[in-house]
């Protein structure tokens, strides 16, 4: 299942406060800020979809996230994968490394990660 841009947006905020009430996750916004129907019915559906869950606090509920953002990220790469460089892990890492600005610096450290990943496999 996949979200929507403000659906990802508001999930951003949810993984970085971890707990929220409506007006915390209001706060986060710049102006001009949503209206707190907006950002409920938002909620409703990630509800529905399985993203976000709540705690019944009297009149008040506290949203928190069911989904890590790791696993949703790790999700969108690998069908990124799939989808745009024919399921070829090689092909994707390969665009990565000459399509992005990436200095020398952070190369060699994605070659030390890959190297460390080789050795644990």
């Amino acid at each position: 299942m996949k979200l929507s841009n403000t659906e990802e947006q508001l999930m951003q905020f949810l993984w970085k406060k971890e707990k929220a009430f409506m007006k915390d996750l209001l706060e986060l916004y710049t102006e001009p800020k949503p209206a707190t129907t907006t950002i409920a019915t938002l909620l409703k559906r990630m509800i529905g979809k399985g993203f976000v869950g709540y705690t019944q606090m009297g009149n008040s509920r506290q949203y928190y996230p069911l989904v890590k953002k790791k696993d949703y990220f790790s999700k969108h790469v690998n069908g990124l994968i799939k989808n745009f460089f024919n399921d070829s892990a090689s092909q994707f890492a390969s665009f990565f490394t000459k399509e992005t600005n990436l200095t020398k610096d952070e190369l060699k450290k994605l070659k030390a990660i890959i190297d460390s990943e080789i050795q644990k496999k």
